[in-house]
C-alpha cells in the first residue's frame, strides 16, 4: 500500500477521532520535512508499553519527527483541534509507570532509527566554549561519542547511558557525580522547547527563564525539549574504580557523607564519583564481586560479621590521564586511609573512562541474553533526608526487604546546594539527602509466571511508603508516581505546587502534554481510569 495512501488514512482517522481542524493540506504538513505519522501496529504496540511493563495505554498514532518544526506542527494541531488530543514525548521508553504514554493520542518518538532520524540534527560540539547542542531525543551514549571526538565529555551523568537527553532533563538526571557537579539539570545552559501551544521557545537563565526552570525536572508538563545545550569538561582517559564493604551502617553513611563533603576541594583531594549499594543476599554480593574478579572464591555474608544480615558497599572512582598514572595510587590511598570499611574487602579495577560510564549497558546485554531484561520493573526511587536515613535502614533494609532484594539497591548522599531550587524537581528540605533506588525486577517463577513476584514487590513498595508515612520520614519520590490530586500537591508542597500549576496554565493551558504522568486531567477523553481530576 502506498505511503501517501497510508498517510491519508491516518489523517482521516485523526480528523474523525479527535476533531482536528484545518484543511487536509495543513494536516499533511505533519509529515513534510522528514516527519512521519504512523498507525502501523508495530509502532502503536511499542508506544503502548514502557520499561516498567506494568501499564499499557494505546495511542492512536506514533509520530516520528525529524526536527523541532515537526514537533511544533503536531503540538499545534492538538492545541488548535476542536476536541484536543494528548501528545507525549518518548525517548528510549525507559519510564516505569506509563509516564510517556498517550492514551488515544499521539506519541512523539524522539529517539530511534528510521528515515526521520536521518534528518535530525547531530550533536554539535563547541570545543572552545565547552558545550554541546544535542537533539532532545539523542541518547546520552551518542552525546558522549560525539564529545569524545573533541576530547570533552558532559560533567554529570546517569548510570545508564541509553536514555534520551530530553527524558533525563525532564526528571533530573543523577549519578555518582551529582555530589560534585549537581544533577544533569544543573549543567544545562540553554534549551529549545515546544510548549503546549505549539510555540518553539529558546530559553535559558537569561532568556525566558520561567520556562527554562519549569521544564528542567518538569516531568514533560510544560514543553517538549528539542535541543539542550549541555556543559562539558575535559574527558579523562581512565578510571580507577574501587569498591569496599561495610557491615556497620553508621560507618558506611559517615564515610559517604565525608567523601561527598569534599566537593569544594581540588581534584586531587576528592573522588570523582561516589555511590553505594545495599546487599541483603549472598547471590547479589557475588554477582557484584564478579564485576571485578572471578567468583571462584565466593564471599559469604555470614563470614563478614554483618549488622542484621546486611552489607553496604561504597563505590568510588578516580579519573585520570595516563600521563598522571604515577600519582593516582597516592591520591586514592590518601582518600581511603581514614575510612572505616572492612579492611579485607577492598576490590579495585582500572578501566577506560568510556567503559566505566557504559558499565550498565554491559549488564543489560547479559540480562537480555538470559531473557531477564524485558520483565516488569516495579522500581521505587526515593530521596530520604539525612537525619532519617538510619531509621530507613532499620525499617526497610533490615526489615521490610527480608533476605532477597530482586535487584540492585542504590544508596548515596547528595548536596542540596548543587540543586537549583527554581527547577521543578522536589527534594527534601535538609542540606544533605540520600537517593535510595530499589531497582528490582519481577522475574518469572518456576511456573513461568511473573505476576506473583510483581505483586510481592509492589506490595513491598507500598509497605515502604506506608512505613515512611507512619514514622514521619518525609521522603520525596524521584521519578514520582501518584494517582490523586492530593498526593501530587503533597509531593510538591503548597508553594511549589502553586508555581507548578501556574506554569501548566501558562505553557500548556489545554493540558495536552504528558498526560501519562497523571498530574492534570485534560478536557478531552482517552485518559487513564485512575487519572487525577483537574
Amino acid at each position: 500500500m502506498a505511503p501517501r495512501f497510508l498517510l491519508a488514512l491516518a489523517i482521516c482517522k485523526l480528523i474523525i477521532t479527535v476533531g482536528l481542524n484545518g484543511e487536509p493540506t495543513e494536516l499533511l504538513q505533519l509529515c513534510v520535512g522528514g516527519g512521519r505519522l504512523s498507525m502501523e501496529r508495530v509502532d502503536v504496540e511499542s508506544a503502548s508499553l514502557d520499561f516498567g511493563m506494568m501499564s499499557r495505554a494505546e495511542p492512536l498514532a506514533v509520530y516520528h519527527p525529524s526536527s523541532a518544526d515537526d514537533v511544533a506542527r503536531l503540538v499545534r494541531a492538538a492545541y488548535e483541534s476542536s476536541r484536543g488530543f494528548a501528545v507525549s514525548a518518548r525517548g528510549h521508553g525507559h519510564s516505569i509507570n506509563g509516564q510517556a504514554q498517550a492514551a488515544g493520542g499521539v506519541v512523539l518518538k524522539m529517539s530511534g532509527a528510521g528515515p526521520a532520524a536521518q534528518s535530525r540534527p547531530a550533536p554539535r560540539v563547541a570545543a572552545e566554549e565547552r558545550y554541546v547542542d544535542a537533539w532532545g531525543g539523542e541518547l546520552w551514549i551518542d552525546v558522549l561519542r560525539s564529545t569524545l571526538e573533541r576530547g570533552l565529555a558532559p560533567k554529570s551523568w546517569t548510570d545508564y547511558l541509553y536514555l534520551s537527553v530530553g527524558g533525563t532533563l525532564s526528571n533530573g538526571g543523577i549519578s555518582g557525580q551529582a555530589f560534585n557537579h549537581g544533577p544533569q539539570i544543573s549543567n544545562v545552559y540553554e534549551l529549545d522547547v515546544v510548549t503546549g501551544k505549539g510555540d518553539i521557545v529558546t530559553c535559558s537563565e537569561e532568556k525566558n527563564s520561567q520556562l527554562f526552570h519549569a521544564v528542567l525536572g518538569g516531568l514533560g508538563q510544560f514543553g517538549i525539549i528539542t535541543r539542550a545545550r549541555i556543559a562539558l569538561e575535559p574527558a579523562p582517559q581512565r578510571v580507577r574504580w574501587i569498591r569496599v564493604l561495610y557491615s556497620n551502617f553508621s560507618s558506611f553513611t559517615r564515610d559517604q557523607e565525608y567523601l561527598t563533603s569534599l566537593h569544594g576541594e581540588p581534584a586531587s583531594k576528592k573522588f570523582d564519583y561516589v555511590e553505594g549499594f545495599v546487599i541483603v543476599d549472598e547471590g547479589l554480593i557475588n554477582n557484584w564481586r564478579s564485576s571485578f574478579f572471578s567468583p571462584r572464591n565466593p564471599v559469604k555474608i555470614s563470614s563478614l560479621g554483618t549488622d542484621g544480615g546486611v552489607l553496604y558497599c561504597l563505590e568510588v572512582t578516580k579519573n585520570y590521564d595516563e600521563s598522571k598514572a604515577d600519582t593516582v595510587d597516592q591520591e586514592v590511598e590518601y582518600l581511603l586511609k581514614d575510612l572505616d570499611f572492612i579492611p579485607t574487602s577492598v576490590f579495585t579495577t582500572d578501566i577506560p573512562y568510556v567503559d566505566f560510564l557504559d558499565r550498565v549497558h554491559k549488564a543489560e546485554s547479559k540480562l537480555r541474553a538470559n531473557n531477564l531484561w524485558d520483565v516488569p520493573h516495579p522500581w521505587l526511587n526515593l530521596f530520604v533526608p539525612r537525619s532519617r536515613i538510619a531509621d530507613f535502614d532499620r525499617g526497610v533494609f533490615k526489615g521490610i526487604l527480608g533476605d532477597k532484594a530482586s535487584g540492585p539497591i542504590l544508596i548515596y548522599p547528595m548536596n542540596k546546594n548543587k540543586w537549583d531550587q527554581r527547577s521543578s524537581v522536589v527534594t527534601p528540605e535538609e542540606d544533605v539527602f540520600y537517593l535510595v533506588a530499589l531497582l528490582r525486577s519481577a522475574t518469572v517463577d518456576s511456573s513461568g509466571d511473573a505476576s506473583r513476584r510483581l505483586e510481592h514487590l509492589a506490595d513491598q513498595n507500598r509497605r515502604i511508603l506506608k512505613f515512611c508515612v507512619d514514622e514521619g520520614i518525609e521522603v520525596k519520590q524521584y521519578l514520582p508516581h501518584y494517582s490523586t490530586r492530593e498526593e501530587w500537591a503533597g509531593h510538591f508542597g503548597d508553594d511549589k505546587w502553586a508555581r507548578f500549576y501556574q506554569n501548566k496554565m501558562e505553557f500548556d493551558p489545554k493540558q495536552i502534554l504528558s498526560t501519562g504522568q497523571r498530574i492534570f486531567k485534560p478536557e478531552f477523553g482517552f485518559y487513564p481510569n485512575d487519572a487525577v481530576s483537574s
